[in-house]
């Protein structure tokens, strides 16, 4: 059922995007009198899933979810269709157009995907504000399980002050610096230090058998407990929180190897909350010091019990498009850079680089439409970002030569542009292949 959920906002938010993206180059195409062959949800590899002709455009879906795609008449892109192109032009043809149509043709999809981004942050920030977490409130630091961070020379119990030069408020501040990062000041028992990350941090972090960065510290409340365990008939609920041990304080989930060590293969009594209510139960312990039960999660629970503070900041209608417009900034802003450390060899940020299944493994096992928007947003600037780099085959590479046109008052030969453009597919194909076995190594 996981799957399910998963793939469904996965195929939704792709296929949304990729139309709108689309329409982007649909519209204008046709407000100028540029006949449009073919709008296709999809790649239709030898066959299509559906199709419609509608007027002069065929309207379909294919049955390859690696994209989409509209054929405009008289333009030289993937397809290829030289003999079209080895004809008069004539003046329904994209290549008749003046080259300033023909620029807001190419840049019409671009140009969706952020506005489309752009809405998409209004309408979080009016339908569900802000939440942070201040970093006063963690009054004992961070959970610090990455190996990777330990190697670094972070604990647990580290309070993060500054990333870089910047200090840093709450908890979102040190998770979106994380990119560009190149040391951090905190304070451990009350000493300042500064921890300083090797160039290839973000290269060792994707190569890591953990993702976890620096997490929130929080108690140990009961998940689930697994069939195999010896205590699937104890007193405990889902939700119940264990906070002792044989009498032994156990505050954090984190404190609990530590403890458990002491108690392999033995019967303890444990401490447990349960809404305001407190008792003792008795759970048995396995031979590798374990209850087999799992860890749930409820941050409003935890912070209602006093483990940090959350603030929701609410907008008003009208407020909401200035809010909106900062996020939308914020996240290009980002995305920038880590497309800088991609680029950038001595990073390492390129063994990160994931394909379709890496974007289907950010969405969730359950369906929330704030995070299915929160994501959609972001892959929408994304998208719009790729398309602008100028590769041949890109919408950034065929505005990169109009651009060229423009000023220099010629066009490329249309030989030039069917070889750069193969050079440039060539290149997205490698691209694409890359990204796509990084996502199983």
């Amino acid at each position: 059922m996981e799957f399910v959920i998963k793939i469904s906002q996965f195929l939704l938010s792709l296929s949304l995007l990729i139309v709108l993206h689309e329409l982007g180059h649909f519209i204008p195409a046709k407000l100028f009198g540029t006949r449009v062959e073919k709008f296709y949800l999809f790649f239709d590899v030898k066959f299509s899933l559906f199709k419609k002709k509608i007027g002069d455009t065929v309207y379909g879906i294919g049955w390859l979810p690696l994209g989409g795609y509209v054929k405009i008449a008289g333009m030289i892109d993937e397809s290829m269709d030289k003999e079209q192109m080895a004809q008069e032009p004539q003046p329904w043809e994209f290549r008749s157009k003046p080259a300033w149509q023909r620029l807001i043709i190419m840049l019409g999809g671009v140009t969706v995907n952020f506005i489309l981004a752009y809405f998409i942050y209004v309408g979080l920030a009016f339908a569900y504000g802000d939440k942070t977490t201040s970093l006063a409130s963690l009054k004992d630091g961070y959970w610090i399980e990455n190996q990777l961070l330990q190697d670094i020379g972070f604990k647990t119990g580290d309070k993060i002050l500054k990333v870089n030069d910047m200090e840093v408020v709450n908890d979102y501040d040190v998770r979106s610096n994380i990119i560009g990062a190149e040391n951090f000041t905190i304070d451990r028992d009350g000493e300042t230090k500064v921890i300083a990350l090797p160039e290839d941090f973000l290269g060792q972090f994707t190569s890591a058998d953990s993702r976890q960065l620096f997490e929130r510290r929080i108690p140990f409340m009961v998940g689930e407990i697994a069939d195999s365990s010896f205590n699937k008939s104890s007193d405990l609920k889902v939700e119940d929180i264990i906070t002792s041990i044989e009498g032994q304080e156990l505050k954090y989930f984190d404190q609990l190897n530590s403890i458990m060590a002491n108690y392999k293969n033995k019967t303890v009594q444990v401490g447990v909350l349960r809404g305001n209510d407190e008792f003792t139960a008795t759970l048995k312990v396995d031979e590798n010091g374990k209850f087999g039960i799992f860890p749930g999660m409820d941050r409003d629970r935890f912070a209602e019990l006093g483990y940090f503070d959350i603030t929701l900041q609410t907008y008003t209608f009208g407020e909401s498009f200035a809010e909106g417009g900062r996020d939308f900034v914020e996240t290009m802003q980002k995305y920038g850079a880590q497309l800088k450390a991609i680029f950038n060899p001595s990073t390492g940020a390129y063994k990160g680089v994931g394909g379709f299944k890496a974007i289907f493994d950010i969405f969730p096992p359950f369906w929330s439409w704030q995070a299915f928007w929160v994501l959609t947003a972001f892959l929408s600037v994304m998208l719009g970002v790729l398309n602008l780099l100028p590769i041949p085959a890109l919408d950034g590479g065929h505005v990169m030569f109009l651009l060229y046109e423009m000023v220099s008052g010629r066009a490329p030969s249309e030989k030039f542009l069917e070889r750069a453009q193969l050079v440039g597919f060539i290149i997205l194909i490698v691209m694409v292949l890359s990204a796509n076995i990084n996502d199983w190594i």
